[in-house]
């Protein structure tokens, strides 16, 4: 059964109670949708017809169209006032952009050769540019704020007209205390050097751990597949039990950079 055939108000209300068969396509076209809606409010007599009933129409076109009871509502209101419906298609950009790509450009020129300083001194540039010098075409940047500085230069205008690098800064590694202990001439204080055997044929060589006595000079070596926690904390269990006196304090003196997941010797 198609929609043409509900004729009547009671052949809507069984439809939406569901005991009327009915198959039904409504265009994705918005123009076709209108006239279909339209056609449906005249065919219905809708003006003229009594509160439940209208209900029962406005239920029917809700569940066809598929459109919100807000906007239904709308096109409703539109239909009772001009009598028809149509598109009111908005062209024109809801919002006017206050700075341009040309203001854009200006403002990456005005970075370069000051090499991007804070926003509150770039702001002030362009003031001066504008104020004193008389270059009107800071004019709008003139005006602009510190925090909407910061969003053009984010912005993709900016990037393809400029691209800042900046180098690795340095950081200091807490990992390890390197100085040489101080032991009073009391064995139990242990230096440990780490050396790395070198990789071959793309596969990575062990590491030699060397553990020695400050005062005796009484030494132990093993050898360890990585620098991690995983592989030093049982090789230095084993060297610990090896010295004949008790540790007291281990200094950690590496031959290689150390990495993120060094062991910090205590």
């Amino acid at each position: 059964m198609k929609t043409e055939e509900l004729t009547t108000i009671e052949h809507l209300s069984n439809f939406l109670e569901g005991t009327q068969a009915v198959a039904f396509t409504i265009s994705s076209d918005k123009d076709k949708r209108y006239r279909w809606l339209q056609r449906e409010l005249v065919r219905f007599d809708y003006l003229s017809l009594n509160k439940p009933d209208k209900g029962i129409v406005i239920r029917y076109l809700l569940k066809v169209t598929g459109y919100s009871r807000q906007q239904l509502t709308r096109l409703i209101a539109q239909y009772r006032k001009t009598g028809r419906l149509s598109r009111q298609q908005r062209t024109t950009a809801g919002f006017k952009r206050r700075y341009t790509d040309r203001d854009i450009r200006l403002l990456a020129e005005m970075d370069e050769p000051h090499d991007t300083p804070c926003g509150h001194a770039i702001k002030k540039l362009c003031e001066r540019a504008y104020q004193v010098f008389g270059q009107s075409d800071y004019e709008t940047l003139a005006g602009i704020s510190v925090s909407h500085l910061y969003n053009l230069r984010q912005s993709k205008a900016y990037q393809r007209q400029r691209r800042t690098f900046e180098k690795t800064r340095p950081k200091s590694s807490t990992i390890g205390e390197r100085r040489k202990p101080c032991s009073n001439g009391q064995p139990g204080y242990i230096r440990i050097d780490t050396v790395h055997q070198g990789d071959l044929d793309k596969q990575k060589g062990v590491y030699h751990i060397n553990v020695v006595d400050e005062v005796t000079q009484f030494e132990v070596v093993c050898c360890v597949e990585r620098i991690s926690e995983r592989y030093l904390i049982p090789a230095l269990e084993q060297l610990l039990e090896t010295f004949p006196f008790v540790v007291q304090v281990l200094m950690a003196i590496y031959s290689d950079p150390p990495t993120a997941n060094n062991f910090d010797p205590p």
